[in-house]
């Protein structure tokens, strides 16, 4: 049985004890929604129309359903997909079995194209079909495939995974190769980025989005890139060496599967993955 967690500030809004702190939630609700006792509580209660649809994207995102209003409330418009920048949107619905990875979807005229899964809702579907369906799905490692496969069966996608990683995707038929980047289409390109898992691969929409799977994040408390030594389950020192080959690559957005998404010029970005892997390279 679920109970709203004593953390949370009094009010109709709360977190309940389920919560397994991955972090989504902040990530949409940032200050409203904030890190006490090792989960996420409510900081505030919500008050603007802003603050509002913040709430309902953590509600509606949490992998565990634990975000709750104790009245009914009903879902104000424009929640999810979340617009980030232009072409690109939050899909939300995160999954427990990616453990509240985010997922993302690329707008475009030749096809739209989804980086991970969320999990299979209707409110997702009917959004894909309402504008356009989808044509690829660009799986960033094993971990975070969710119902990918649904997705792709219902849409007739293809989806595309490195091969190392391909025992967590068996259905994906556009397979990824070693670790030299890939053009998928002209704005598309797959860069390979092994450390995390093997397999992991970060794609790069449009020359500035840069969509990192959990190699490569901001945090929000740090104010700084991260990358997650403690959850590398292949290896730090190939990470290290994917995230140097990955710094001669402008981008100016960092799209995580687990973190918070950030903008800066390409230049200070580079500045900040630099100084990045030389913590790295002292932890290593």
């Amino acid at each position: 049985m679920s109970k709203r967690h004593p953390a949370n500030a009094p009010g109709d809004w709360f977190v309940d004890t389920r919560c397994t702190n991955c972090g989504a939630a902040r990530h949409v609700a940032t200050g409203l929604i904030v890190e006490r006792e090792g989960q996420s509580v409510f900081a505030r209660q919500p008050k603007t129309r802003e603050e509002i649809v913040m709430a309902w994207r953590a509600r509606l995102l949490c992998p565990t359903a634990s975000v709750h209003t104790e009245k009914h409330q009903d879902v104000p418009e424009g929640v999810f997909p979340q617009r980030l920048t232009e072409n690109v949107y939050r899909l939300g619905y995160n999954t427990a079995s990616s453990y509240g990875a985010h997922s993302y979807l690329i707008r475009r005229k030749s096809g739209n194209a989804m980086v991970d899964s969320p999990r299979w809702t209707k409110a997702v579907v009917n959004h894909l079909e309402t504008w356009g369906g989808l044509s690829d799905i660009l799986l960033s490692h094993r971990d975070d495939v969710a119902d990918a496969a649904r997705y792709a069966k219902h849409f007739g996608a293809r989806v595309f995974i490195h091969r190392a990683d391909k025992a967590g995707a068996r259905f994906a038929d556009q397979i990824l190769d070693g670790e030299k980047p890939a053009e998928i289409y002209p704005d598309l390109l797959a860069i390979p980025i092994p450390g995390h898992t093997k397999g992991s691969v970060a794609y790069l929409y449009d020359g500035r989005c840069l969509f990192s799977g959990d190699s490569l994040a901001w945090n929000l408390d740090k104010a700084d890139l991260v990358a997650y030594r403690d959850y590398c389950w292949y290896s730090w020192d190939e990470q290290i060496k994917s995230l140097r080959r990955l710094a001669d690559i402008p981008f100016a957005w960092v799209l995580p599967g687990h973190g918070a998404d950030k903008e800066l010029p390409p230049k200070d970005m580079r500045t900040r993955l630099l100084r990045l892997l030389e913590r790295m390279e002292r932890e290593s």
